[in-house]
């Protein structure tokens, strides 16, 4: 293991950003020790002498001008020490750094400007400013930054065009690792049989991406900066069709589809229910073979459509359940915060933690889980200002869970949907959020109320698993059985608020917000339903 020894020089006693650095540096393995403040050359090159480092980091962050007679001794003395085998490396601000960078003496120079992304290149040993140094796949990429997350946002504009210009601008400005594009409503749905789109709605809800070369163009606009990764929306129907389309022309990064969703179900598409489930885990199959992640999205869809925080805890295990079974070898589970809007942070946290306990039982040598944190979207308010400080704290809370990936929501996103310059300033607004992440964050994760909530959630979660499993005896394996799925929802066992009136669900349940957290509720007597008893009522129903 590399040593570094850090300091500062002269009289400067400013100590935050070099431990701040040391912290980071010890997470990447190096062994480090702090020296001390306000060292004078002579004893710093007796430091040096005693200690052996590899790496030797200064800092100085007071009046620039006294920096150059302390740093023309210091050249001096390096060089008749015969020091130039050691690394040294400067951190301050601007003006000191400016003096530092004239006398050639440090390998890396820090100004406090500087992007996460820069620092751990560095402790990494990859150069920022080459083009190797962004990993061109996923799972290169969250490795090249973890402990910090690699940042996602989606982006499609009402025409190519415009789209197209505002990749590159993404692109170089290195605050984004992957884009996802957001294909039009148009192309997610009629993309192979276009003879049946409704033109008067091109544009609406995304890019109208239209064949290939429409993808390729999106490709290669992202080639430049530091070469964001794309990946796109799976479709609603000829999802295999469309995932062939997508590995061959943006190189998807990750395949993101549901399980249940765009069906009769939500009506965004046409599939039966029993029959989307085959095609869903098709596509599922269709991904592990070629070792291409896969991230299953159906918990937030449930929660979204005001079923209970339990219902959304068992839906995150039955999805990375049948993401395993179609042999996923590596699966990005997606934890969206703030969904419902009123939820609680410590309630949502404990929602979080409890999915999280679940999914990842299911991990082994040939099963593989990354964690991937965003904000809902119905939190943001329409205030622009209000809506920046809600991605901050979502941001924050988020990392508590410490995702490998953060999909960060424009702030905008309530108000209109983002351009480049919107995507890019929601980008900085969380880069803050990590660069605090420097400090040491309180861990939220081991708060009593939050630890309490996730207990009894992965409780009542196991209790509707288990209610699934039991449906269908006679399956070799219930919970990836399409029959048994579309029965768990036809019976209510999976059910939401928001499905009343749907032709397949039971669209019965009723849910409440209580002390920060949904349940489901019995309206006429006025109390919150436990699972159990939720439960064996839908199953008494049955008989």
């Amino acid at each position: 293991m590399k040593k570094i020894i850090a300091g500062t020089l002269g009289n400067c006693v400013h100590v935050a950003g070099i431990m701040n650095y040391l912290n980071l540096a010890e997470k990447e393995g190096f062994t480090t020790d702090f020296i001390g403040i306000g060292k004078t050359v002579d004893e710093l090159m007796e430091i040096i002498k005693e200690k052996e480092p590899d790496i030797v980091a200064l800092s100085y962050r007071l009046t620039p001008e006294p920096l150059n007679n302390i740093l023309e001794e210091l050249k001096s003395k390096i060089q008749e020490e015969n020091m130039g085998d050691k690394s040294f490396i400067f951190g301050g601000t601007e003006p000191t750094a400016e003096v530092a960078a004239r006398w050639g003496i440090f390998q890396k120079i820090f100004d406090g400007t500087e992007d996460i992304d820069e620092v751990m290149a560095y402790l990494k040993g990859r150069d920022y400013n080459l083009d190797e140094s962004y990993p061109r796949e996923i799972l290169s990429r969250i490795e090249s930054k973890y402990p910090y997350p690699v940042l996602r946002h989606h982006l499609g504009l009402s025409t190519i065009e415009e789209t197209v210009e505002a990749i590159e601008k993404v692109a170089e400005s290195k605050v984004i690792d992957i884009i996802s594009i957001a294909p039009d409503q148009n192309a997610q749905e009629y993309f192979f049989d276009q003879e049946n789109m409704d033109t008067r709605l091109n544009g609406a809800g995304g890019v109208p991406l239209r064949n290939p070369e429409d993808f390729i163009k999106l490709y290669k606009a992202a080639q430049r900066g530091n070469y964001p990764l794309l990946r796109s929306y799976s479709g609603t129907k000829n999802i295999i069709q469309f995932a062939e389309v997508l590995n061959s022309t943006i190189d998807n990064a990750w395949c993101a589809v549901p399980l249940f969703w765009y069906s009769e179900l939500d009506k965004r598409g046409p599939r039966p229910l029993y029959e989307a489930i085959k095609e869903n885990q098709e596509v599922m199959k269709w991904h592990g073979k070629r070792n291409i992640p896969v991230e299953v999205n159906d918990p937030h869809h449930w929660s979204l459509r005001d079923a209970h925080d339990a219902i959304g805890v068992a839906a995150a295990y039955i999805v990375a359940y049948n993401a395993k079974k179609m042999g996923v070898k590596d699966y990005i589970a997606q934890y969206m915060f703030n969904v419902p809007a009123t939820i609680s942070p410590e309630m949502d946290l404990g929602k979080m933690l409890a999915k999280i306990e679940l999914v990842e039982s299911l991990v082994d040598d040939e099963f593989r889980v990354y964690r991937q944190a965003r904000a809902g979207l119905a939190s943001f308010p329409t205030n622009l200002y209000q809506a920046k400080g809600q991605l901050a704290a979502s941001a924050y809370l988020s990392m508590a869970i410490r995702p490998h990936i953060y999909h960060v929501v424009g702030y905008c996103e309530a108000h209109h949907a983002a351009n480049a310059e919107d995507i890019i300033e929601s980008a900085m607004i969380v880069r803050g959020i990590l660069k605090n992440e420097f400090l040491g964050s309180v861990n939220m994760a081991k708060d009593k109320n939050v630890l309490d909530r996730k207990e009894t959630l992965v409780e009542e979660a196991k209790i509707i698993v288990k209610a699934i499993e039991d449906l269908n005896p006679n399956a070799k394996d219930p919970l990836t059985d399409p029959e048994t799925l579309t029965e768990a929802v036809r019976l209510g066992i999976l059910d939401a608020p928001h499905l009343q009136g749907s032709k397949i669900a039971k669209g019965q349940l009723k849910t409440r917000m209580v002390s920060g957290a949904l349940y489901a509720y019995d309206e006429k007597k006025g109390r919150i339903i436990k699972e159990k008893e939720r439960i064996e009522a839908l199953l008494k129903s049955r008989i």
